[in-house]
Formats: C-alpha cells, sequence, structure tokens
C-alpha cells in the first residue's frame, strides 16, 4: 500500500467520528437553542473537540477489539460525542 492509500485509509478510519461530530454539533445547536447559554463554545470548537475524542474513540476500540468497525465502539462513539455535546452546552446545569 502507497502512502496516498494509507493516508486515504486513515480518513476513512475517523469518518464516522467525523461525521458523529457534525450531527451532534448540529442536533445540539437545533434542540437545545433556547437554552444554549451565551458563553457556550462556537460551533467549530465544538466540532473540533467533538472530532478529537470521537477519533480516540475508535482507536481504543481497534486497540481493545483488535478490528475496527464493531458495533461496540460506534456506541460507544456516540455516547461519547452525546455527552461531550450535553456537557459543552450546559444541559446539565438545567438551563
Amino acid at each position: 500500500m502507497g502512502p496516498l492509500e494509507q493516508i486515504i485509509h486513515m480518513l476513512n478510519f475517523a469518518a464516522p467520528a467525523w461525521g458523529v461530530a457534525l450531527f451532534c454539533v448540529l442536533g445540539a445547536r437545533l434542540a437545545l437553542r433556547p437554552w444554549l447559554p451565551k458563553a457556550a463554545l462556537g460551533v467549530w470548537p465544538q466540532m473540533l473537540l467533538s472530532s478529537l475524542l470521537g477519533t480516540l474513540v475508535l482507536l481504543a476500540g481497534l486497540w481493545l477489539f483488535g478490528v475496527d468497525g464493531k458495533m461496540a465502539t460506534y456506541g460507544a462513539l456516540v455516547l461519547t460525542c452525546a455527552s461531550l455535546q450535553w456537557w459543552m452546552c450546559g444541559a446539565w446545569r438545567g438551563r
């Protein structure tokens, strides 16, 4: 496998984390708009944090199970990104 194929393979590995981060951030913006505090992070910092944490979850799933694409890893990815959005939007404070 050449260097270009390796880069494409790595980007495809991280794509689910980026997609889930995008949907979580935009979904939280739409669902929690009336309750969002004024000091909430912007969309891009939230997406960056969610994407990075989601990629770490995918890497942990790869290390734990030894294979890519387990449903348990994807479940942990969704749970992690959603929990991060819940925490960043301040919903845990009752706002």
